[in-house]
């Protein structure tokens, strides 16, 4: 007997054994005799060509060999929410009709049977499953929300439901089983792959009572998050990792209680995206790891001002990124109300050896931060970390402009753009005194002249030009000297150099911090200067 296709089949989730598909088409396959679905599977590798058979095409997979026509009873449609609920908690009508052949006891040679225990065992199952608050039916084949008000007379009472990795197709499902539970404070729907409305739905008090919703791995866009979110008038957390998202639209009378996004593992197009969603009021935290943002950038003020972005953000990740620029650090100052920050594995991580070193770093730049890389910053540590940098670029201080009178004090806008915080830290500590600068001088023998030669090969009509450099001076202070002398500033500089004695061969000086001897660069050599 043949197995019966649903109805709606087109566009359903199914299973086959353990491979999960979508299925694009339902009919006949000439010249096979019967009824095929034509599967798009989650896992290409299962699939054997795009929909086409012997030059017709019956369906579209984004794969080329993602598809694969199967029999009917080959699918599993899978099961309505209730019918899961009672499998995963033991309480449903299978059970009860084995335990009705155990419903007669012998007492020595007499039989004794036990009249009404069936109702009396469906009317505890109704009692369990109405105490149900916190449910779990992740990868129990849900597919549909089963008959009407079934949820609501069974268990009204569930607050907290997880249904992810189901086999649930659409967003009309979703909200006939939520539409059900009036107390609904948290969903997870994440990893299932979700048909979500094109065009603005009406409001309804479906999700009035949403606090936490989480939609990781399920498709969705940010257009669509933004057609969903007038009905979630209460929510604070919502989780949109994993979903291809790449541009951002600023929410419009939505979202405006949110206190949580994720939206981790989405490749932005850039980080100017995130300032499309820099006004939502009372957002605390924002976890962007994997998103391939280079930058930060606030440009609605200057350095030492605070931005009107972001009001409430509290704590930031931009783990697992491709910042490169102190500058993106320096800009998280701005942030009226930062306090914890997570930053490892960027390329900026990678510019100092020293952890510690870097950590201090960090710290000094941005002055409210208390948690860096979940690990607390003690005040000990911070005045420790602001001292040290007040020293280290106290040379650079001086050298820019900067003067222990405050009449002379004028350090230039190229230094005061790579360290925005050290006006600030002369004010809370006082400027570095002579003596302690001088301890910062490297020996004699280290200190010695290097006569270089510096080019801009792409820009042929500035001449090469002759300088003695100290050996201990930094990247950062080279690229301040070149901005006296191309105006160019240091931030669009990019700065390698040829040996002498490697014809040919380029080495790039990536580490602002770094001295030109930690480069070996010697007597002779050619700083290259591109922009």
């Amino acid at each position: 007997m043949a197995a019966r296709v649903p109805s709606d089949a087109l566009g359903r989730r199914v299973l086959c054994g353990t491979e999960r598909a979508t299925v694009r088409y339902v009919g006949s396959v000439p010249p096979a005799a019967g009824i095929w679905l034509g599967v798009e599977w989650d896992d290409p590798q299962r699939g054997k060509h795009d929909g086409t058979y012997e030059g017709t095409q019956y369906f579209k997979c984004r794969h080329p060999r993602g598809g694969s026509f199967i029999r009917p009873n080959k699918a599993n449609f899978g099961v309505d929410f209730l019918t899961a609920v009672k499998d995963r908690y033991g309480l449903n009508d299978d059970q009860d009709a084995q335990q009705g052949t155990e419903n007669t006891f012998t007492f020595g040679k007499k039989t004794v049977e036990f009249v009404g225990i069936d109702s009396v065992a469906e009317q505890q199952r109704q009692v369990q499953l109405n105490q149900l608050v916190d449910i779990s039916v992740r990868e129990c084949a849900v597919s549909q929300a089963g008959q009407k008000e079934e949820i609501s007379r069974t268990c009204a009472n569930i607050r907290h439901i997880n249904l992810s990795k189901n086999l649930i197709s659409s967003w009309e499902t979703v909200t006939a089983i939520a539409s059900q539970l009036q107390n609904l404070e948290t969903l997870n729907i994440s990893e299932n792959k979700i048909r979500f409305p094109s065009t603005s739905t009406s409001v309804s008090s479906v999700f009035s009572k949403l606090r936490i919703l989480a939609l990781n791995q399920t498709e969705i866009t940010w257009t669509e998050v933004l057609l969903c979110a007038p009905g979630w008038p209460a929510l604070e957390e919502l989780y949109l990792s994993s979903n291809n998202i790449t541009v951002l639209e600023r929410p419009e009378n939505v979202l405006q209680t949110l206190k949580l996004l994720d939206l981790s593992d989405n490749q932005l197009l850039d980080g100017n995206q995130l300032h499309l969603i820099a006004h939502l009021p009372r957002l605390e935290q924002l976890m962007l790891r994997n998103t391939g943002i280079s930058s930060l950038h606030f440009p609605d003020v200057g350095f030492g001002c605070k931005t009107k972005m972001f009001p409430s953000l509290k704590r930031l990740a931009i783990n697992d990124n491709k910042i490169s620029e102190w500058s993106s650090i320096n800009e998280l100052d701005k942030l009226p109300s930062l306090r914890s920050l997570q930053c490892h594995n960027n390329p900026l991580m990678d510019t100092e050896k020293n952890p510690g070193t870097l950590r201090q770093l960090i710290i000094a730049k941005i002055s409210q931060l208390e948690v860096l890389n979940k690990s607390e910053i003690l005040p000990a540590e911070r005045k420790g970390a602001e001292l040290d940098y007040r020293k280290i670029f106290g040379n650079d201080w001086l050298a820019a402009g900067g003067n222990w009178n405050p009449e002379k004090n004028k350090p230039n806008e190229e230094f005061l753009a790579a360290h925005p915080r050290y006006p600030s830290l002369c004010l809370k500590y006082g400027a570095p005194e002579e003596g302690e600068l001088k301890g910062q001088q490297p020996s004699t023998l280290k200190n010695q002249l290097l006569t270089l030669t510096i080019k801009c090969p792409e820009k042929p009509e500035q001449k090469p030009v002759e300088k003695k450099l100290p050996e201990s001076m930094t990247i950062q202070r080279v690229k301040g000297l070149l901005y006296r002398l191309l105006k160019i500033p240091g931030s669009e500089l990019k700065l390698s150099y040829e040996s002498s004695k490697l014809e040919g061969k380029e080495v790039e000086l990536d580490n602002d911090l770094k001295p030109l001897q930690f480069y070996s660069i010697e007597n002779g050599d050619c700083v290259l200067v591109r922009w």
